[in-house]
């Protein structure tokens, strides 16, 4: 009955987010109280438990990186990189699509694609208040980019981290593994996204005449405090790549250099503060919280077992559906704690059937969680970044808006995953 009654709540809780009749924050805090007050978790398991709790290590890596931005944003550095990239593409909404989820997906790859929308997303209003388009377009194809070109390396996405954690896996394997249909895929989409968002990367020629006269330099506000923000900031970016080797969490790297910069900023806490996305870190602790009540009262667990029932010791079929499974259960839970409830179960798998091809469950499981996470507004943790940032400017993106464009992403991504499979490894 315990079961039954965590599994209710959370797709209540999942449909009222759907609708958007009521606040997404309230939804997941009342959700995550309900979790607690029927016994579905506990207080120590939901704030302490590395497996049914919040997984406080993207929370304190989302905090300290908004802090890093925030600072940054003070400098006038995105306005002068907006400027350069829509003078780069002559002020053409399309060619500047293009360019920009280009540079988001190569960055996501190297640093992480949650860093990178923080990075990316103010310099996008300041280039699309310049060329006089919506910044929707360009908002959701950067989230979509993201998630993608994270895919390729094993910092580049949450669930790759946990991947490689669980299973071993080196910063070389997903090289291997995942970066060469990565490069396929974005070839295949940057032109697609193009068609889909046409009616919507239309200006005149006077604003792209307007762009080409800006001077990017005078929008350089604070040229000492954009050394030093550079300087902390790629430290904190050497960091993140080095993990394999220092072993430090990506949030303690992150902590780290929040604490450096606001040192040696001098700046008060008022004047970077009010930038955190205090909402999104809230819905964040909830989300974890609910998912962390489904883990413990074995719901998670049983749907495992399900699955294992099924497959019995066919690999192709395994991998098949791991890879469909995932993409679909992604859009529906964040790609982390589903990814952190599924890796023992690909363990298990791996063990018992795919000794003749280990990688095709593993590959099957981060593409599928990787670009499942486009699906939906909560499938991923760029995505509800992206989307918080996006509401501070004013810009509303509602759930069924991303959902749209999110699912045709991930359906066209994902299936070309499945020959991918079928040919280096089944």
């Amino acid at each position: 009955m315990l079961m039954i009654a965590a599994v209710t709540i959370f797709l209540i809780c999942y449909v009222l987010i759907a609708t958007e009749k009521i606040s997404r924050i309230a939804i997941v805090l009342v959700g995550a109280a309900a979790m607690l007050a029927i016994g579905a978790n506990t207080f120590e398991k939901s704030f302490y438990s590395h497996d049914t709790g919040i997984d406080w290590n993207v929370i304190f890596l989302l905090l300290g990186m908004m802090i890093i931005v925030s600072i940054i944003h003070r400098t006038g550095l995105f306005e002068f990189l907006a400027i350069k990239a829509a003078q780069f593409s002559k002020g053409d909404p399309k060619k500047t699509l293009i360019y920009l989820a280009t540079l988001t997906a190569i960055a996501s790859a190297l640093l992480d694609n949650v860093t990178t929308i923080l990075l990316a997303v103010p310099m996008t209003f300041v280039v699309c208040r310049k060329l006089s388009v919506s910044p929707v377009p360009f908002i959701l194809v950067q989230v979509f980019a993201s998630n993608i070109g994270g895919a390729a390396t094993l910092i580049g996405d949450p669930p790759n981290i946990i991947i490689a954690s669980k299973a071993n896996l080196s910063f070389n394997w997903f090289l291997t593994h995942m970066l060469p249909l990565v490069v396929v895929v974005l070839i295949i989409m940057l032109p697609i996204w193009a068609v889909m968002f046409r009616k919507f990367l239309v200006n005149t020629q006077q604003d792209r005449d307007s762009v080409m006269q800006l001077k990017a330099d005078e929008f350089l506000k604070d040229r000492i405090l954009l050394r030093k923000s550079l300087l902390v900031l790629a430290l904190v970016l050497i960091a993140f790549t080095l993990h394999t080797v220092t072993h430090m969490e990506p949030a303690v790297i992150a902590l780290f250099g929040a604490g450096v910069l606001v040192a040696i900023s001098g700046l008060r806490p008022k004047e970077y503060l009010p930038e955190v996305e205090w909402p999104t870190l809230v819905f964040f602790m909830g989300l974890f919280i609910m998912v962390g009540a489904l883990v413990n009262v074995g719901a998670l667990a049983k749907f495992a077992d399900f699955l294992k029932e099924q497959f019995g010791g066919d690999l192709s079929l395994a991998s098949y559906s791991i890879l469909g499974i995932s993409a679909l259960l992604s859009g529906i839970v964040d790609n982390i704690p589903y990814v952190a409830s599924m890796v023992p179960v690909v363990s298990e798998l791996t063990n018992s059937i795919g000794s003749a091809s280990p990688n095709a469950l593993w590959t099957a499981l981060a593409f599928g969680a990787d670009f499942g996470g486009n699906a939906t507004i909560i499938g991923a943790s760029a995505n509800v970044v992206a989307i918080g940032l996006a509401k501070r400017q004013g810009v509303e993106i509602s759930f069924w808006q991303f959902a749209k464009y999110g699912i045709i992403t991930t359906i066209i991504s994902i299936l070309l995953v499945y020959p991918y499979l079928a040919i280096f490894y089944l």
